[in-house]
């Protein structure tokens, strides 16, 4: 008689958390590498990380108009969400994060663990803010407002 092996299910889930800009690759790494700790300790499994780049945000977040975005991939229990949030609410440099279930019943060994992906970001750290970008002065209209109304 051939037994059924049992195999755990566990759900896809996706989280994509805002670090402070001014870190270096190697903080950012650190941050990376504590996350997926946190997903191998609790029985999850980790497919991906990618890094979208330093990006410009909505509106301020922690005081900073930028943010380097990191997209993680990940399977896991319905608790490791929570654990994971917990963690990133204790760190410093995490200013933003949010986490969404993206499918329920995984086979873990249908997900392969796929290479980390760096994509640049679409922000100049030279680029001034708040429209200072234009050189000519901001008009193209010639003469003034002197000589509009003329009586002769």
């Amino acid at each position: 008689m051939a037994e059924a092996k049992k195999v755990a299910k566990l759900r896809e889930y996706e989280t994509v958390f805002l670090v402070k800009p001014d870190l270096t690759d190697e903080n950012v790494d650190k941050i990376k590498e504590r996350v997926k700790g946190i997903v191998n300790r609790d029985g999850g499994k980790f497919i991906r990380f990618t890094t979208w780049g330093k990006k410009k945000t909505m509106y301020p977040v922690a005081k900073q108009p930028r943010a380097i975005y990191i997209h993680a991939s990940f399977l896991g229990g319905s608790n490791l969400v929570a654990e994971l949030e917990r963690n990133m609410r204790n760190l410093d440099e995490v200013t933003r994060y949010m986490s969404k279930r993206l499918a329920d019943d995984i086979d873990p060994e249908t997900r392969p663990e796929l290479e980390d992906l760096k994509l640049a970001g679409d922000v100049d750290d030279n680029k001034p803010f708040g429209g200072a970008e234009r050189d000519d002065g901001g008009g193209d209209f010639e003469g003034g407002f002197d000589n509009d109304m003329d009586n002769s």
